[in-house]
């Protein structure tokens, strides 16, 4: 099906309040989940966007929770976010952490007791928009083998950078430290694929292609050791650092009732005040990487990607639109 970006977005806020969610908090996860998908990213697009409404109809999401923000130094900001998303805290601290950046350099966004984030690009987007520089750690439900183990002890953890470029799209870097994404593994069991060796392990610590069978089992890191090593970091800065739950201590984000209580890391930099040339540095070395190497930029195919699609609207699967729909076929509006 086709639809327009503010149509899509229209129909995702509508579903978020249908499924339990207050006004602010079903605004800005919808904003999120239809950006993920303009810019190409599916997995924590539309498709995605389903077992956020499904954890809000279950009580995994805290739709009306209220964020208790502290600032215990002033470039610190702790966020409990009361077992609701994490971009609600996100989103009422940000101008307070981009002015701190400015004004000390460096400042800190830690949160804990949140649902996963989805695309964590998205929160570094919104920093380098701001011209800083932004690292993201995040973490959730175990679901990756550690370095030298097979069960499931991370989650899969992932890292995003991003850094403005002027004028430019900000580079913007969003990965997991596992081989795949998990949503990856279950829309193959969904579909009856395989999928490729290397993604993870069945139940027994045996390398599968089978998604079904993965999903009982661990997804593996991706480049191994190495990869496993990215986890574990990510893992200290998201929920050691934050106070959240470590990934073997966090309920499911699929089923029961309860929070995952996942952890955020973010750290917010300024570049000016390093370099008054950053980004036109930054932005020329880009250039260069891209037309006299060939290296592929990231950031710049989602920019592209969400501007196509700002034109032309979002083709999402019937099925995905009608599950959507039925989330927000449930709103009812107050009457004043």
């Amino acid at each position: 099906m086709q639809l327009s970006l503010d149509q899509a977005t229209a129909l995702c806020r509508m579903a978020a309040l249908g499924a339990g969610a207050r006004e602010e908090a079903a605004d800005v996860i919808a904003r999120a989940a239809v950006a993920a998908e303009a810019e190409g990213n599916q997995a924590v697009g539309l498709s995605h966007f389903l077992d956020y409404l499904s954890s809000l109809s279950a009580g995994r999401i805290d739709g009306s929770a209220e964020p208790v923000i502290t600032r215990p130094a002033l470039a610190v900001f702790l966020s409990d976010a009361q077992r609701g998303l994490p971009h609600v805290g996100f989103e009422r601290a940000l101008d307070d952490v981009a002015k701190a950046a400015s004004l000390f350099g460096v400042a800190v966004f830690a949160q804990r007791n949140a649902y996963t984030c989805g695309a964590l690009g998205w929160f570094t987007r919104r920093l380098a928009e701001r011209g800083l520089v932004a690292i993201a750690a995040t973490n959730g439900p175990a679901l990756l083998a550690g370095s030298g183990s097979i069960k499931p002890v991370y989650c899969t953890n992932p890292l995003s950078f991003a850094a403005p470029t002027g004028d430019g799209a900000p580079l913007v870097i969003d990965q997991a430290s596992s081989a795949t994404a998990f949503v990856s593994i279950r829309r193959a069991a969904e579909a009856g694929k395989e999928i490729p060796p290397g993604w993870a392990l069945d139940a027994n610590g045996n390398p599968t292609t089978d998604p079904a069978e993965a999903m009982k089992g661990a997804l593996l890191a991706f480049g191994g050791g190495r990869g496993a090593n990215v986890a574990l970091m990510v893992e200290v800065l998201a929920a050691g650092l934050t106070g959240a739950n470590w990934s073997l201590d966090a309920p499911s984000f699929m089923q029961g009732n309860e929070s995952p209580g996942s952890g955020l890391f973010i750290a917010a930099i300024a570049p000016g005040l390093f370099d008054p040339a950053f980004e036109e540095r930054l932005r020329n070395q880009l250039e260069r990487l891209r037309r006299r190497y060939g290296v592929h930029i990231p950031g710049r195919a989602g920019a592209e990607e969400a501007e196509k699609a700002s034109a032309r609207g979002l083709t999402v699967a019937k099925e995905t639109v009608q599950r959507i729909s039925e989330y927000a076929a449930r709103y009812v509006p107050e009457r004043s």
